[in-house]
């Protein structure tokens, strides 16, 4: 039997074992993300689905509905928060969305201008990160990643290939790939792999292909990404 919780005034009926985002999501309800991913378990390392329930914040891709319980979430306390998030990201990398073959179909940048997020607010930390252009089918822009996982667990869950992993901690935290070399040619990598086409952000990309899609064509050029995303979940 179905139960409810309120989410931002409204009932949302949710089924035992659902969390807050899948059952938002199921009733159309938007809850931004951007690691979170229908068919794995949650992560909750993006932070960007972070709602207020019964007065914690917490993150809704990871927390169980309950009964009763009082969710907000677009509201400008925590839409502020999310937007805050957004900014660590973009400067916590190399995000120039002019130059980048993902511009139009990249979550991160589409979630910022649904956000309206209009500067970065803190200092670019602008890290040293290499491209890997070895493999004939992809390149690697490691600059791009916002260490979401998805690649990771793709890779290894769904692929059985254990292609990336992240490295170290904090500030110095980085995508690497799983070969002596750190090269991706010298893995058994395929462009036919879920881990190919997972990357909500411009770090897998496809060879050859940059740039086939014309402004005006993309992804989220004619709509927002909480009702491309609801579209894709209905």
């Amino acid at each position: 039997m179905n139960r409810e919780f309120m989410l931002d005034g409204l009932p949302v009926a949710f089924t035992e074992g659902q969390t807050i985002l899948q059952a938002a999501r199921a009733a159309g309800r938007y809850i931004p993300s951007l690691c979170w991913h229908p068919d794995f378990p949650p992560h909750g390392s993006c932070k960007l689905c972070i709602v207020k329930a019964n007065g914690r914040h917490v993150s809704a891709c990871a927390l169980p509905a309950r009964e009763g319980m009082e969710v907000e979430s677009d509201t400008p306390e925590i839409n502020g928060e999310r937007r805050a998030l957004l900014q660590m990201l973009f400067v916590e990398g190399n995000h120039f969305c002019p130059s980048c073959e993902k511009s139009g179909n990249c979550q991160l940048q589409a979630q910022a201008y649904e956000l309206e997020m209009t500067s970065a607010r803190f200092d670019y930390l602008f890290p040293v990160r290499p491209v890997d252009a070895s493999h004939p089918d992809i390149l690697l822009d490691f600059n791009r990643c916002i260490f979401c996982e998805l690649c990771v667990r793709a890779s290894r869950d769904v692929d059985g290939k254990h292609i990336f992993a992240l490295t170290e901690r904090g500030i110095h935290k980085h995508l690497v790939v799983n070969a002596e070399s750190g090269r991706l040619s010298d893995t058994d990598f395929a462009a036919d792999d879920l881990a190919a086409h997972i990357c909500p952000v411009g770090v897998i990309l496809h060879k050859r292909v940059g740039f086939q899609r014309p402004i005006g064509q993309r992804d989220y050029d004619h709509e927002p990404i909480s009702q491309v995303a609801m579209e894709e979940s209905s």
